[in-house]
């Protein structure tokens, strides 16, 4: 260890040592070692001292120790269908960046829609002394020992607060879009069977469709199959409608991954977008805006939702026992229009 005097040391072994090292209250040091919001009271300038000190003796606080003294684990469970463009990733985002705020640690898990990894994560987790869990996407059908969020959870189940959009305003802003165009005939792709929002939204888009007239052909409804995100799952289903050879003037997909997809397959069967189809997606993920066109998208604040499902959870985690909480917590989206969707063309139906 170094003195004060300046012998040098190569590593501190308690928070003992460190505190007794930087001249400081054990109190202090530990608050902001362990990144608690109460050290925010402490000045950014001995912050940024602590932490250089910590770095430099090469000091590890012992983190199982400190939870069993405090009963806690600042750690917290995200369980996932799988990690890959579009959704969860930004959906993680928010919960990460609220997490690291408030001093959090967490462990992803993704099951792969694979059922023994969704009865089994949620306990293996727990076993881990996550003190809550954030269901992404993810079907949450047993109460748990501990506080659960679920992110577009439809399920009312006990001890689990549901994060979920709007999903009747979501349908009216998209298809309303598309009948003040002139569009009457409109091809739609709805989400996998698996994914917790496609029933909900599919009973919103019939819900809106009937209020504005149109008539939803089932020929031209199809849904994507296959279990990871991928552009190719809507490249695909849209050949499936242009083998059909029902005329379409747009098409309202499940997603914007699905969405740009299926611009692929409109294009390579010779149809312009948005001349001759309109497309609109559903998330408005970043890449959305710089599609060839841009795509016009339902935006679903994916970012919000997670660091909102991350706000709820600690807060849940936070309170005494019994105390109640939120069963359904709605967020709103927007609608976003850029250059895949246009009038319909004079001689489209």
């Amino acid at each position: 260890m170094r003195s004060t005097s300046g012998e040098a040391v190569s590593r501190v072994s308690t928070l003992k040592d460190l505190a007794e090292y930087l001249g400081l209250s054990t109190a202090s040091v530990s608050l902001v070692i362990n990144r608690s919001p109460a050290a925010k009271s402490i000045p950014q300038s001995t912050q940024d001292r602590i932490r250089a000190a910590a770095r430099e003796l090469n000091y590890r606080p012992n983190f199982m120790a400190s939870s069993l003294r405090r009963k806690r684990s600042a750690t917290i469970g995200v369980l996932v269908a799988e990690i890959s463009e579009g959704y969860a990733p930004l959906v993680i985002s928010g919960i990460e960046e609220h997490l690291i705020e408030k001093g959090y640690f967490y462990f992803v898990a993704s099951h792969r829609h694979r059922a023994d990894l969704l009865n089994q994560y949620p306990r293996l987790l727990q076993q881990r002394a996550v003190e809550g869990l954030i269901a992404v996407d993810t079907p949450c059908t047993e109460t748990t020992l501990v506080p659960l969020v679920s992110v577009s959870g439809h399920r009312n189940v006990e001890g689990v607060t549901n994060i979920t959009l709007n999903h009747a305003q979501a349908a009216q802003l998209a298809l309303k879009h598309l009948h003040a165009l002139g569009h009457r005939s409109i091809a739609f792709i709805k989400g996998q069977d698996f994914s917790a929002d496609t029933e909900v939204r599919w009973k919103a888009i019939a819900e809106s469709a009937k209020t504005l007239g149109l008539k939803i052909d089932p020929r031209l409804v199809v849904q994507l199959e296959g279990y990871y995100g991928s552009s190719e799952l809507g490249y695909a289903v849209t050949r499936k409608l242009l083998a059909t050879e029902v005329n379409f003037t747009a098409l309202f997909a499940f997603n914007d991954i699905s969405a740009i997809g299926a611009i692929h397959a409109l294009r390579a069967a010779g149809r312009r977008v948005p001349e001759d189809v309109s497309v609109v997606g559903f998330d408005d993920i970043p890449s959305a805006a710089f599609q060839n066109p841009g795509l016009t998208t339902v935006r679903q604040p994916l970012r919000q939702m997670g660091a909102l499902a991350a706000e709820t959870l600690l807060r849940r985690i936070g309170a005494a026992p019994g105390t109640p909480y939120a069963k359904v917590i709605t967020v709103e989206p927007e609608f976003v229009v850029r250059a895949s969707t246009a009038a319909v063309a004079v001689n489209g139906r």
